[in-house]
């Protein structure tokens, strides 16, 4: 993926002028502010130490503010909660007034209403603690930091943890919905290494969820985002770190015969689950690039894994021993944002030139395709795993439905300036995915049925193509820690 996190100040400070009032009631302050009602009650109800923000403040546009354009809303007001007893006291006024809200982690989601809301905007920042116990070898963090302030903080001990694989990412959407990573095909996903959450429920009251204690919601949480309550902290097991050999190589569209080349066989002949690669085919404001990060997971690597990708001409590379910190923080894979974005997703089978064919014949031909419609950048992303990369879980998750065999993926992503073309890229997207899943399927993969990855999932995504056979038991869980749907309230995957 290639995805953009520049923020200009015009864009945050112009979300202020985009204030719409919702349902619930409200009044205008000396400032000609409007004071919702249902924030003035949460702002009163709720701990000093937890604050209420109204638009015109920095704090607010802060709160407020997604990397993608497409997921970006005004709200009523911004409310950061510093405890878990004060989510609670919000949950239930929100749920008692019929009040939309929407939970951000790190602002990373593309659709429209998953984290954003015009209602009351909760901002998870305040949950910013990371605390590492080598007794049982696990590390507690809060849901409101970034996977980089993880992997950062953890450093000095040595150890990491499964999260995201590019910078600028939330612990939220990872830890409740899946986590690829660098280290999957070792440890395998974000879910699989969650020991414990701290839930607020739908009713306010603060619970720990881990196997032992309730294995039904351990289960839906793991994958089943935010359907049961506010997440504010995630345990998970942690994994000695040591420096990593690594980094990016980038090829211009003359090159790519050679890259992909050197993509086919690494899938073909590499089992070594410390070995991991990372290819983006990009067409970026009118130019085709392609990146591709290649990762040891030791301070050197052993001959004959990455010959053939140093080999191939390229124009550009950045390989080297460091930190494992210092590799993620090198790759400009969240240099932008403030597009308008959707992502899509195909499982592979093989990865073998005559695919990597179509998936460069796809990123061009699209991206000619969509130029008229402000599409900026095109980029398909293809991911090799092991198939065994889903051994690694103690116990079943709500994704995947099935562990029978893991998967390599092919994850689109497109970018556009205009949402007067939101549904040209949507129908685009969709177009590109049931093309090349009739092509891989005709070629013989399997893959028609397996189940889309939710955080790679455009918003039209049907639930059983995520969720299959798990969805009744999700959607029964979901019943009875929620009888009044107060998480129906917000966005996201709704069971």
């Amino acid at each position: 993926m290639v995805a953009f996190a520049d923020l200009s100040l015009s864009f945050l400070f112009g979300l202020s002028s985009l204030i719409l009032p919702v349902a619930s009631s409200g009044f205008l302050d000396a400032g000609n502010v409007l004071r919702s009602t249902v924030c003035e009650q949460i702002a009163t109800e709720v701990s000093p130490s937890s604050v209420v923000y109204y638009t015109g403040s920095s704090q607010y546009a802060k709160d407020n503010y997604h990397w993608s354009a497409s997921s970006s809303q005004a709200s009523e007001c911004s409310f950061e909660p510093a405890t878990a007893e004060d989510v609670g006291i919000a949950l239930r006024i929100l749920g008692r007034t019929q009040t939309p809200f929407g939970v951000k982690s790190g602002g990373h989601a593309a659709n429209a209403n998953f984290s954003s809301t015009p209602g009351v905007q909760i901002a998870m920042y305040s949950f910013s603690d990371v605390v590492y116990d080598s007794a049982t070898q696990t590390a507690t963090v809060g849901t409101g930091l970034l996977w980089d302030d993880v992997y950062a903080a953890l450093e000095q001990y040595s150890v990491t943890v499964v999260g995201a694989k590019v910078t600028g990412i939330g612990v939220g959407g990872i830890a409740l919905g899946g986590g690829y990573s660098y280290l999957t095909n070792q440890h395998g996903l974000s879910i699989d290494n969650v020991v414990a959450y701290e839930l607020v429920l739908p009713n306010g009251t603060v619970a720990d969820i881990r196997s032992s204690t309730d294995s039904d919601l351990f289960f839906a949480l793991r994958g089943g985002f935010n359907n049961f309550g506010i997440v504010t902290r995630v345990t998970l097991k942690t994994h000695p770190q040591a420096q990593v050999w690594g980094g990016r190589i980038s090829y211009s569209l003359d090159q790519w015969k050679g890259a992909s080349s050197a993509i086919a066989n690494f899938w073909a002949n590499v089992t070594d689950p410390k070995a991991s690669i990372y290819n983006t085919y990009n067409y970026i404001y009118g130019v085709a690039e392609m990146s591709i990060i290649i990762f040891y997971d030791a301070p050197t690597c052993p001959e004959g894994i990455y010959d053939e990708f140093l080999l191939a001409p390229h124009f550009e590379q950045d390989i080297s021993t460091r930190s494992y910190v210092s590799f993620l923080q090198s790759l400009p894979l969240n240099a932008t944002s403030g597009l308008r974005s959707v992502f899509h997703w195909v499982a592979l089978e093989e990865i073998t030139m005559p695919v990597l064919d179509m998936v460069v014949n796809e990123t061009l031909a699209w991206a000619a395709e969509l130029m008229d419609s402000s599409g900026l950048i095109i980029s398909y992303d293809v991911d090799p795993y092991l198939p065994t990369l889903y051994d690694h879980a103690d116990s079943p998750t709500a994704y995947p439905p099935t562990r029978d065999r893991g998967y390599s993926y092919i994850q689109l992503y497109y970018g556009w300036a205009d949402s007067k073309y939101d549904a040209t890229m949507l129908e685009a997207v969709d177009a590109s995915v049931q093309h090349m899943t009739q092509v891989l399927t005709e070629d013989g993969q399997d893959i028609a049925n397996v189940a889309v990855y939710p955080n790679n999932a455009p918003p039209d995504m049907a639930l059983e193509k995520m969720y299959g056979d798990n969805l009744p038991r999700l959607r029964a869980i979901k019943k009875a820690v929620d009888p009044d749907n107060v998480m129906g309230l917000t966005g996201g995957w709704k069971f």
